[in-house]
């Protein structure tokens, strides 16, 4: 019996390690998959921009520019509206896309702010998009423009990001929650945002309804791979898919 059986032992342990080593990879491929899966449901990044019907510019003396990454996947500035409603400028997106009156400008120390009314919040998104003002614009509408932003989402949540001309951060990928920002009752119902940026001295502050929400060094805005000057161009920025009022866009001087 020992003659017989002694020469399947390696195959029996050949054949349990080959099970296991096939039930290892399964684990690791299911695991992968799903990473994969909640990764890209938790970001939102399966949501693709859409293109406005009837786009384009229709307020004189104003201009845009989608944002590199979306003119690589085949968008253009006319798949975004940037019209007049009443006093208002109203603001849809398509591609994200920063907007502006070369005239605006401002220097030194100075506050640009605006209001921003979302009437339906989320009403043409899967997930809350940020809008919000932009300062220290310059080369804009080329290649290399460089602008710092402080944008609100109707979730309670801010971020303060820029082009340099590549993008950079400044409170992390995903921005930061504050008491001061408001929240929306729910999809559809209407939500506003009082937003401010400042430069004062060697700080530069981003206030939300009256609130200063976040400060932050000059040294850590203005240099290589961020902002040429704090003096430059004003506007207004909107992420993709976003549909908007802004009004009583100022600048005001201390």
């Amino acid at each position: 019996m020992r003659r017989i059986y002694a020469p399947l032992l390696p195959v029996a342990a050949l054949l349990a390690l080959a099970c296991k080593s096939n039930s290892q990879q399964n684990e690791t491929t299911a695991s992968s998959t799903a990473q994969s899966t909640n990764s890209a449901s938790s970001t939102g990044q399966m949501e693709s921009s859409r293109a406005v019907a009837g786009g384009g510019i229709s307020v004189n003396g104003w201009t845009g520019q989608i944002d590199a990454s979306e003119a690589k996947r085949g968008s253009t500035l006319s798949n975004a509206k940037f019209a007049s409603e009443g006093s208002a400028l109203h603001v849809t997106t398509g591609p994200a896309v920063a907007y502006w009156n070369p005239s605006n400008t401002a220097s030194g120390d100075y506050t640009v702010k605006a209001r921003f009314n979302e009437p339906k919040y989320m009403n043409v998104n899967d997930h809350p998009h940020p809008y919000g003002i932009f300062i220290g614009g310059n080369d804009m509408g080329t290649d290399k423009q460089t602008y710092l932003y402080c944008a609100a989402y109707g979730n309670g949540s801010f971020i303060v990001r820029g082009f340099g001309p590549e993008a950079f951060q400044l409170n992390g990928r995903r921005g930061e929650s504050n008491a001061a920002v408001h929240k929306a009752a729910g999809v559809g119902s209407p939500v506003t945002q009082d937003i401010a940026v400042s430069v004062k001295g060697d700080n530069v502050t981003c206030s939300i309804n009256g609130t200063v929400v976040g400060t932050y060094k000059k040294s850590d805005v203005v240099g290589p791979g961020k902002l040429k000057s704090t003096d430059g161009i004003y506007g207004v920025r909107f992420a993709h898919n976003t549909d908007g009022l802004v009004t009583g866009l100022t600048v005001t001087k201390p």
